[in-house]
């Protein structure tokens, strides 16, 4: 991937277009690719969300994301955007990396070989000690580690690795403290470490994002440690997307007694790396190259030819036909509806701005609403 800075310009185009209703990392791709810049595609968001049955489209005005571009400078944060050098090359490899990250504290940490290291939130005593331990010894071997900044294990973690480099990914706005106990700490992070989200300034942190901030937790990573962690919990959501993104997976095992360990336990039966000192972890990550999965190609700069309108019409309803609330890949549909992989594309771009279609990890889509 060509690596290009913005301009000024550029950037208050990336940010109207990631902030804009319904654009997802996967259709922002889309979008800049099939039109060639990010302003070209806010030319053309309201036909397109209009095509797809929505009749009114919200797009954030220019003032607006300058609001947010003043307040972002005012705290000290910076936006590193996908196609630019500064944005970490292990998180734009990912198939949803986001378009656009906000920043607060030390740059080059996202740069270095990195953990993530996540786990209960109610962790036990013995928990919160092996989480420090591996974060310490980890990161005295020159490995930075990456959590979510929640009570127990991510706070352990940030703390055992503050003097050696440590990533917070937040589910809200960088500028947002979640939770509030862990002020002095974030403040911390910012000073000696450093802390990051995909959300905009001021966004409060609720349920739906924090599935969103853990795929950066692991997308950053090398590979996840998972310490202690109840089955159905988060951290075994992070450790799947962990997988998706070829990410290796390490587990540290611990009572069948204790419910807080049966996802780990059950972790290490499926394959991940059981773990019980440092040394396991760096025995992997040794041998690993620094990306695991090359980056999405950087064709931003060159739109793709116009497509016919007729062929459009004639295979939107085909295309609304196949879809359910099942997921089904992009490659299926073009099979099913024998329309050309361009024209799929487009109609499912309309469908995605009006709401009536999501896109999900593996090139896949659900219908919905």
């Amino acid at each position: 991937m060509t690596r290009r800075a913005l301009s000024e310009t550029e950037k208050l185009d990336w940010l109207r277009l990631s902030r804009a209703e319904n654009v997802g990392p996967i259709t922002f791709r889309q979008l800049v690719r099939r039109y060639g810049s990010a302003r070209a595609a806010l030319d053309v968001l309201p036909v397109l969300a209009e095509r797809g049955g929505k009749k009114s489209f919200k797009i954030p005005a220019p003032s607006l994301i300058e609001n947010e571009m003043s307040r972002a400078t005012k705290i000290g944060a910076r936006f590193l955007f996908w196609c630019e050098p500064d944005y970490p090359e292990s998180l734009a490899a990912i198939e949803d990396a986001p378009p656009v990250i906000t920043l607060r504290g030390h740059l080059e940490l996202l740069h270095k070989r990195c953990i993530g290291i996540v786990g209960a939130r109610n962790a036990s005593l013995n928990g919160r000690k092996m989480a420090e331990t591996l974060a310490r010894e980890l990161g005295q071997s020159g490995i930075v580690i990456a959590s979510g900044l929640a009570r127990g294990i991510d706070t352990a973690a940030h703390q055992a690795s503050l003097g050696t480099g440590t990533i917070a990914v937040t589910a809200g706005g960088v500028d947002v403290i979640y939770p509030q106990e862990n002020t002095a700490l974030y403040e911390q992070l910012v000073e000696n470490g450093c802390v990051l989200s995909d959300m905009p300034l001021g966004v409060e942190p609720f349920s739906k994002l924090f599935p969103r901030r853990n795929r950066l937790i692991s997308g950053l990573s090398l590979g996840l440690v998972v310490v202690e962690a109840a089955l159905k919990s988060g951290s075994l959501i992070t450790a799947k997307m962990a997988l998706d993104q070829g990410r290796e997976v390490f587990a540290v095992p611990g009572s069948p007694l204790d419910p807080r360990c049966t996802g780990t336990n059950d972790l290490i039966r499926q394959g991940a790396v059981l773990t019980e000192k440092a040394a396991d972890i760096l025995n992997h990550i040794h041998a690993a190259p620094r990306l695991l999965a090359e980056p999405a190609a950087n064709d931003f700069d060159s739109a793709a030819a116009p497509i016919n309108e007729t062929a459009l019409s004639a295979a939107r309803e085909k295309i609304i036909e196949s879809l359910s609330p099942s997921p089904v890949s992009v490659d299926e549909l073009v099979r099913a509806t024998h329309a050309p992989p361009s024209v799929v594309l487009t109609v499912l771009l309309e469908l995605e701005l009006a709401g009536r279609a999501e896109r999900q990890a593996g090139n896949k889509v659900v219908l919905v609403g």
